[in-house]
């Protein structure tokens, strides 16, 4: 597995890591054994980072790797969580108040007393802007809280203005082979600042597997069913805001690639799209989900990839030009 450095954290981690929204909920049901082995899965593969957050399932993602830790000590794993999205999406309750009382509940769900890493759950844009809020931030890393925070955000304009901050230490974004425009400037800008980048949604909610057609069918509580019109939450975070349909074609395409690229030999679709994603310059750790043991011991094997060639990358960009930049590109 490739390692890269984690931004201001100064923390060597697995280029890719583990998404575990999944096993909070909203991808259908996981069961608690089912997560365990999972985390045993990544951890065996040379997975080095779970990113969770608070919110998810309520709590039970953070609680289930409190305890897979709890059981498995020595492990060198880093924990990203996220706080916010539980309460309302109001300005105002970016306050140090509420951010002692939600990194205390983590803490206690990861039973750590200091959070690794700690992110903004994709606040309001005006939150990325408020000096108050970085304080607030700052204060809990003083106090031994929190070892480093971050952001995750929704949008380029969004990730630019926290890679202007000094203390932030790493900017997670969706970024996949439907989603390029952080390629144009917030890549450049996180390598400048040395700021950590963490792609998220990076097989757009898994169309970049190759496998779905437009007949394909999801769980009722899976949010590929519930979201597609961003009803429950922001749109784009389900199939990284691409009409599934379009999606299917598109990732019809770029399974194609596979056979003319010399560095996808042996490798499957998904493995490729991970791969090309963390082989970007600027990119510390990509963290695709997993629900069961094979997943995430493919996604894993994307982190030891040969390296893909630039001709594969043109023909990347030609398929997001052809499908999705005219609906994508401005919006995000």
């Amino acid at each position: 597995m490739d390692t890269r450095t984690l931004g201001r954290t100064n923390r060597s981690v697995s280029v890719i890591g583990l998404g575990t929204w999944q096993l909070g909920g909203d991808w259908g049901e996981v069961t608690e054994a089912d997560a365990r082995a999972v985390l045993d899965a990544s951890v065996a593969a040379g997975v080095t980072v779970f990113d969770t957050a608070d919110v998810y399932g309520d709590g039970r993602s953070e609680t289930l790797i409190g305890e897979y830790l709890a059981d498995n000590p020595g492990n060198e794993i880093t924990v990203a969580t996220k706080m916010g999205r539980r309460e309302a999406q109001d300005p105002a309750n970016y306050t140090l108040d509420n951010f002692r009382r939600w990194t205390d509940r983590s803490r206690a769900n990861l039973r750590t007393d200091r959070l690794d890493l700690v992110q903004l759950h994709c606040p309001p844009s005006v939150v990325l802007s408020t000096d108050s809020v970085y304080d607030a931030l700052d204060t809990l890393v003083s106090e031994g809280a929190i070892a480093n925070y971050g952001v995750s955000v929704e949008t380029v304009a969004e990730a630019l203005a926290a890679i202007a901050r000094p203390n932030v230490a790493t900017v997670q974004i969706i970024l996949n082979a439907f989603r390029l425009k952080p390629l144009d400037s917030v890549l450049p800008a996180a390598i400048a600042a040395g700021v950590g980048i963490v792609v998220r949604v990076p097989l757009a909610s898994g169309l970049l597997g190759g496998k779905y057609t437009a007949g394909t069918t999801f769980a009722a509580n899976d949010h590929r069913t519930y979201n597609r019109d961003g009803s429950a939450f922001d749109v784009g975070e389900t199939f990284s805001g691409v009409d599934f349909e379009q999606g299917v074609r598109a990732a019809q395409e770029f399974a194609a690639l596979l056979p003319g690229e010399p560095a996808a030999a042996g490798l499957s679709t998904a493995q490729v799209a991970l791969a090309w994603v963390a082989q970007l310059d600027g990119v510390s750790t990509v963290i695709p989900g997993a629900r069961n043991v094979d997943q995430a011991a493919s996604n894993a094997a994307a982190g030891s990839a040969p390296r893909l060639s630039a001709e594969f990358t043109a023909a990347v960009t030609d398929i997001y030009d052809r499908y999705f930049r005219a609906a994508i590109h401005d919006r995000w």
